[in-house]
């Protein structure tokens, strides 16, 4: 099977170059250090610097994104018990030069980035006091990514010196073979320093999930190594060893599996305070869970309106060839594209088009009966209804075309604290344009499929929910998301138990779709309260889009002048708030 080229590239932020050394913390940090000495306030910024002006935050960001990071030797970083208590203490001066910004006078726009640091900083924090991925999460030592997220970074933690084999070209040049041959290289080490890292982990559901992620990291390295076979002997070398390392990992976290007996979630309390001041997400755990429980009524019951409504309608049928599908694919964009403009729902660009039709896929076969992954037995009935969610990869785009002026919102923010807002916006965006018209004209009946969409991601947002408060096991979790899955859609139990995955290695990622929907739809309320007769749709969206992909919460400060009262959170987990 022959590699394809790697899409247009994203900015420089989408590849993690782990075996550069970086700058060891205490150089960096030698400034805040000193200033900290003899129990005297730190300063708010390095000397020359005066902690007042947006420009100088930008600065202290850049040195805050280099401190986040780990040391590394020799392409390995250093997750171990000693180098985590370091960088938790170094953190709380960090902590306390960002509190010492003086942001009186600055605009929305650039107090809004203040917050967006705040955000990581807390989210640091919350992994040294309560997450800790390095020494509970076997997966969060999985470097290999084959494929590109629909997000703007990795969905759920990522360990430092990750490989995104897809951000290079090929056949590979032998500058990167020799620099992927020293990545996957590190890959032997890194595992053996995870065994030690991961020595007192008791997360049971962690831990069973992790033994999942190796055996496909394994597959995954042996099948890269399949596809560049001869490119050099180095790498050749390096991913058979780094292959070898995997599958030894996986077998000792399965013969170690019987010892733990833990819970994996982080607990409502500290669900409440994570979404809160690290997603900036305006609801708790409680009210999370109330919001799910009404989405997935909500949706049941409007799907059995909509069938009976249809019930005179023909059933959608599967897309039943290549061609056809192709075909299909290509008129969805098609008519998407001129939705959005003769409906004026938002501003069109040339690249859009492009963007869209590059993820548009290839036709896979199925034995009658046969049920697919859960979306594409959507797509398959009809690519309409899905298309929508498809506005990610548009989202992507727009980094690279028309990236945020502010680099603070240009690149993704740490901790998928972009989750609420790439993954509300897919998901909202699915039902409001089929109430704006989308589905009308050529399939009515693809209005069951939206509802059937929203009942899913309410199930398994549900499930995640539970999880993290410690009421469900796994088995349940996935029991739960099949049952409340419209027409029997999600029989695959490893299908959920990926996404479940997922949803306890991040807080939040599970329920982001439909509440991250859902703040969609009150600042949409707000706005167009709030411009009254100069309201539209798409100044709506140009203007929500305008804010980059951050929190909702900061997009509604920027877009309506209300300032949220979770902004007035801590900066710093309290275990004893």
């Amino acid at each position: 099977m022959s590699l394809p080229s790697r899409r247009p590239a994203r900015p420089v932020f989408a590849r993690d170059r782990a075996p550069v050394p970086l700058a060891s913390a205490s150089v960096l940090l030698a400034p805040i250090l000193l200033a900290g000495c003899g129990g005297e306030a730190p300063a708010a910024a390095a000397p020359g610097m005066s902690g007042t002006t947006h420009a100088e935050l930008v600065e202290f960001w850049r040195s805050w994104r280099d401190f986040e990071r780990p040391d590394f030797t020799d392409g390995v970083p250093d997750y171990t018990a000693a180098a985590m208590a370091a960088q938790a203490d170094v953190l709380q001066e960090w902590m306390s030069r960002l509190a010492a910004f003086d942001t009186t006078g600055w605009p929305v726009s650039q107090q809004i980035d203040w917050h967006l640091v705040r955000a990581e900083m807390n989210g640091l924090d919350f992994d040294h006091e309560v997450r800790r991925p390095w020494a509970r999460d076997p997966a969060f030592y999985v470097m290999m990514y084959p494929a590109e997220s629909d997000v703007p970074a990795h969905e759920g933690p990522v360990i430092h010196g990750w490989i995104d084999t897809w951000t290079y070209d090929y056949p590979l040049s032998a500058a990167d073979a020799a620099e992927l041959a020293g990545r996957f290289g590190a890959i032997p080490a890194v595992l053996d320093q995870a065994r030690s890292n991961l020595a007192d982990a008791d997360a049971r559901d962690l831990w069973e999930a992790g033994i999942r992620s190796f055996r496909r990291q394994t597959a995954d390295l042996r099948r890269y190594a399949a596809d560049i076979s001869g490119t050099s002997s180095e790498l050749d070398q390096a991913l058979a060893a780094a292959a070898d390392a995997s599958d030894d990992f996986a077998a000792w976290v399965e013969a170690e599996l019987p010892g733990k007996s833990g819970t994996s979630g982080v607990g409502a309390d500290e669900y409440t305070w994570y979404m809160h001041n690290v997603h900036l997400s305006p609801y708790s755990w409680a009210e999370q869970l109330l919001l799910m429980r009404r989405e997935l009524a909500r949706s049941h019951s409007s799907l059995r309106l909509e069938e009976n409504r249809n019930r005179d309608l023909p059933y959608l049928e599967r897309l039943a060839t290549p061609e056809e599908y192709d075909r299909r694919l290509n008129e969805s964009v098609d008519r998407y594209m001129a939705f959005l403009e003769n409906e004026e729902v938002e501003t069109v660009e040339e690249w859009m088009d492009a963007a869209l039709r590059a993820v548009n896929g290839s036709f896979s076969p199925a034995a009658p009966g046969q049920i697919r992954n859960f979306f594409s037995e959507v797509i398959y009935r009809d690519p309409d209804a899905f298309r929508p969610h498809m506005h990610h990869w548009i989202e992507l785009a727009r980094m690279r075309e028309d990236p945020h002026p502010s680099p603070i919102r240009a690149t993704p923010s740490l901790y998928n604290i972009f989750d609420h807002r790439s993954e509300g916006l897919a998901t909202g965006v699915e039902e409001m344009f089929m109430h704006l018209g989308l589905l009308d004209e050529n399939s009515p009946r693809a209005r069951e499929l939206v509802w059937i969409m929203l009942a899913q991601r309410a199930a398994r947002a549900t499930s995640g929910l539970m999880l993290h408060g410690n009421e469900f096991t796994m088995e349940e979790a996935v029991d739960f998301a099949g049952r409340w899955t419209p027409r029997g859609w999600l029989p695959d139990g490893a299908l959920v138990r990926g996404e479940q995955h997922l949803y306890l290695r991040q807080p939040g990622y599970g329920t982001s779709y439909v509440a991250g929907k859902i703040q969609i739809e009150e600042l949409l309320a707000e706005y167009a309260l709030s411009l009254g007769d100069d309201f539209t749709v798409r100044r709506f969206f140009d203007d929500y889009y305008a804010a980059g992909i951050i929190p909702t919460v900061l997009a509604r400060w920027e877009m309506t002048g209300e300032r949220h009262p979770i902004l007035d959170g801590p900066l710093g987990y309290d275990p004893d708030r």
